[in-house]
């Protein structure tokens, strides 16, 4: 897996989203268009994976969180930055989404949850915030950003 292969599989689901606002109608959209048990979704699965074990995915960090952001916003990603999260049991640190963020929840432990959710697509509206949270084992998280943009906050 490349970083050029990764990104082939993520332009479709970008493409798709492109000017749809970001709420609920969206999380079910995703839902129906590249649903956890579908190909896109375990394409993507299976590429972070490979990804995280060649080594050029989620490369900062510690064994409980590991990150990274694998793209900037630009026109062929729908101007969505794309960044991937190893997490283990966590309460991450607070943050705001000014313009939203799309969330791919990759379960590696089955029961894992992030923010209460298993496998499957999350959607937090513009001007909403959150302490991303994995409970239950480890699960990889995929987050699209309009215009890469995140305000990380002093809130506990």
């Amino acid at each position: 897996m490349t970083p050029a292969a990764f990104r082939d599989l993520v332009i479709p689901v970008t493409r798709h989203i492109a000017g749809w606002p970001l709420d609920k109608a969206l999380e079910t959209e995703l839902m129906r268009a590249f649903p956890p048990e579908g190909e896109t979704f375990r394409a993507i699965e299976h590429a972070c994976q490979a990804a995280i074990a060649a080594g050029w995915m989620c490369t900062q960090g510690n064994a409980q969180r590991k990150f990274g952001r694998i793209f900037e916003p630009d026109t062929a990603l729908a101007g969505f930055s794309v960044d991937v999260v190893d997490i283990t049991d966590l309460v991450g640190n607070h943050h705001n989404h000014p313009t939203g963020e799309i969330d791919m929840i990759m379960p590696v432990t089955p029961a894992a949850k992030f923010d209460g959710h298993g496998r499957s697509w999350l959607v937090y509206e513009p001007a909403s915030g959150h302490r991303p949270t994995v409970s239950e084992g480890r699960a990889l998280v995929l987050y699209l950003l309009p215009e890469g943009r995140i305000e990380w906050t002093a809130a506990s």
